[in-house]
């Protein structure tokens, strides 16, 4: 059957709710110290699990705006013992990104810290972890166009609060010491370094000059607005064929980035993107590792959705070139 893209999205998140919602129940009846339950959001639920404020949040924004009755309610929902509020940058599978500093000031003011996932976000957005006055937050260098590394931002407050994995001799102070497990990756660190080259390019800075913010906040302002024109236009036209179901905001301004999916009424996500791949079009489609989303609601979870990932080097030709291929085969 084929669905509006809104609905669908709202389906999925539904389905992946429910059983979360269910572990919750089951918790509650076992250990009712722990306080689990789940509650309206947003028009969404919000899931409580143990002592933590939410878990996780399902469905937010989907049947409306979130109000500031919505983030009174995360306020609400801390507790004395919290000590860990959980985001992700950018919620899937909606792809919106989220008010992270307002979701930090919030948990600030009861005491608690802060944990952001930022892989979806860094490869498209400048991160700025001293303005959203985040505890931790994590993310996949080579997503960002370095080595294949993660790189983890934490607050040196934050860092005091651990006992990290070294030997019993090194002292907890040593940081990052304390907390790297044998030799760093020397080649992937020269890797990283040298995507401050990339960035100055990018930002139309000397080559010779020392990496800094201002350098960092223009490359991806560059970045952005390149990305802008190109997901614009692939959503536009996603929208206006029929038997495709957008997953995931209609518009393609700031309030998402360029990774897109969709699913077919009549082809399988796999016919898609092999056809793709037969003109040479890198794009994928499978579950995307939101497994339990795609088994709860698509025949097919391994064949999933259709994913096509914009970043700032490709280009409108190549989007034309994509467009050309939907027109023949959508």
């Amino acid at each position: 059957m084929l669905m509006p893209d809104l609905a669908l999205t709202q389906r999925l998140e539904f389905h992946e709710a429910w059983s979360s919602r269910a572990h919750a129940r089951v918790q509650a009846r076992l250990y009712p110290e722990t306080g689990a339950t789940s509650l309206p959001f947003a028009g969404g639920h919000a899931v409580y699990c143990g002592r933590s404020p939410f878990t996780q949040v399902y469905g937010a924004g989907l049947s409306g705006p979130v109000r500031a009755a919505d983030l009174d309610a995360v306020e609400a929902a801390m507790r004395d013992e919290t000590r860990v509020l959980y985001a992700e940058s950018i919620a899937n599978p909606t792809l919106r990104v989220a008010d992270i500093p307002e979701l930090a000031k919030i948990a600030h003011r009861h005491g608690a810290r802060v944990v952001v996932d930022g892989v979806a976000y860094a490869p498209h957005r400048v991160m700025d972890v001293a303005a959203w006055d985040v505890d931790w937050y994590a993310y996949s260098a080579y997503k960002v166009y370095g080595p294949h590394m993660a790189a983890l931002y934490g607050k040196s407050d934050a860092f005091a609060d651990l006992v990290g994995p070294n030997h019993y001799f090194v002292d907890r102070s040593d940081v990052p010491y304390k907390f790297e497990l044998g030799g760093v990756n020397h080649e992937g660190c020269a890797g990283l370094i040298a995507l401050g080259d990339y960035l100055k390019f990018l930002a139309g800075a000397d080559h010779e000059a020392a990496i800094d913010r201002e350098t960092v906040c223009a490359a991806f302002g560059t970045m952005t607005d390149c990305e802008l024109p190109l997901q614009a236009k692939l959503i536009a036209y996603l929208l206006a064929k029929d038997p495709v179901a957008l997953i995931g905001p209609k518009s393609g301004d700031r309030s998402r980035v360029g990774t897109i999916s969709f699913v077919h009424s009549s082809l399988t996500s796999r016919e898609v993107a092999e056809a793709a791949h037969e003109q040479n079009i890198g794009i994928r489609h499978g579950h995307m590792y939101a497994h339990r989303l795609c088994k709860a609601i698509l025949k097919d979870p391994d064949d999933g959705v259709v994913r096509i990932s914009l970043v700032h080097y490709n280009s409108l030709e190549e989007i034309d070139r994509l467009i050309d291929l939907f027109e023949r085969i959508l």
